[in-house]
């Protein structure tokens, strides 16, 4: 079919069993959130297809409406957005609550890799770009979404990574960092610094702070080699296991199919990131290549930070594990990123200037 030429069907392959696994679990764990979820992946799909058939380029052109449309649409959760857990982050359209920090993360990522492909690097371009980017990240973490900021600002170090900065200017950034992050602290909320007090001693405080990192860890050990099976884990069936189908799902998901499922869940999400690097290695055009890149990164981010946390290795944060976790907002944003660089790779090779085997 002309709709599917030059498709590199691995991608929405791998995609697509990562979310049957999901969907099989959240009917283990919340029936009830099934065929929510399922819609959203339908939805989804469709973004999918629909990006990747628009030429990537055509965001180039676009690029002051997709940044600034951005920024309103962050402002209008404050106005729109109702209250939850003490959180303005969700706007409610219709029968569906979005999330509007997950859906401006691609366009976002777009901008700036169009931004930094564009002419000999500079440093007042540079600053300018940090500034850019300082906007919506302050909008996302005064919701506060304090995962969603980390997301973003390592997607967005991702790109800066990818443009072989002069040693003196990574030298300085980092040198600023390790000074700055000290004062960071002072900015976190109070649930955001008992996370990580709770994430450097979880027995300080084994029925508050720190339960969820201990039940956490138990659920993964009791699954063992072979796991419980499916829809049989006491942890998370006996609400031992908090937040069992959003921020705690691998802990549920390693509980009922063990270790070997864990493997099967790890080899999937490594073809997922080995297809969007190989895609950012191959193609020649420096939009492309960046914005494939800073796709990448958030991605590999979120896999190790949601499973990190899980296995008690980082501190808990409220990043969601890509197509598995529950939550349409963030599936749908995935689902346009990928999009996004599937478009790269089919009109790369019809033109004859990437080839991706």
């Amino acid at each position: 079919m002309k709709f599917f030429r030059g498709f590199d069907l691995l991608i929405p392959a791998v995609v697509a069993i990562i979310g049957a696994l999901g969907l099989a679990l959240l009917w283990s764990l919340t029936p009830n959130l099934f065929f929510q979820q399922l819609v959203f992946f339908l939805i989804g799909f469709i973004f999918f297809l629909i990006f990747s058939q628009i030429d990537f380029r055509i965001w180039q052109n676009l690029r002051w409406v997709i940044y600034i449309g951005g920024i309103l649409f962050l402002v209008l959760t404050f106005i729109l957005g109702g209250m939850t857990r003490g959180s303005v982050r969700w706007i409610q359209i219709g029968p569906l609550t979005i999330q509007a920090s997950e859906l401006v993360k691609p366009f976002f990522l777009a901008f700036f890799a169009f931004w930094f492909s564009q002419g000999k690097f500079q440093i007042s371009k540079l600053i300018l770009a940090i500034f850019l980017f300082f906007l919506p990240a302050l909008l996302i973490f005064r919701q506060p979404d304090l995962g969603s900021t980390l997301v973003l600002t390592v997607a967005f170090l991702g790109i800066l990574f990818a443009l072989d900065l002069p040693a003196p200017i990574i030298w300085s950034g980092i040198a600023f960092f390790i000074l700055l992050l000290p004062s960071s602290w002072l900015f976190l909320a109070q649930y955001q610094k008992q996370r990580i007090l709770s994430f450097l001693n979880p027995g300080a405080d084994p029925l508050g702070s720190g339960y969820n990192i201990i039940q956490s860890v138990i659920s993964v050990g009791s699954g063992q080699l072979f796991g419980r099976g499916l829809g049989k884990g006491t942890q998370s069936h006996l609400a031992f296991l908090p937040e069992r189908h959003t921020d705690f799902i691998f802990a549920s998901y390693t509980e009922e199919l063990g270790f070997l499922g864990a493997i099967i869940i790890l080899v999937l999400y490594f073809l997922l990131l080995w297809r969007v690097l190989r895609v950012a290695l191959k193609t020649q055009q420096d939009y492309a290549r960046l914005f494939s890149l800073g796709v990448f990164f958030m991605l590999l981010f979120q896999i190790f930070v949601n499973i990190g946390m899980n296995l008690g290795i980082v501190p808990v944060t409220g990043i969601t594990l890509p197509f598995f976790s529950y939550g349409g907002s963030s599936i749908l944003a995935t689902m346009i990123a990928l999009g996004m660089v599937e478009s790269i790779a089919r009109f790369q090779k019809e033109e004859g200037t990437i080839e991706i085997k």
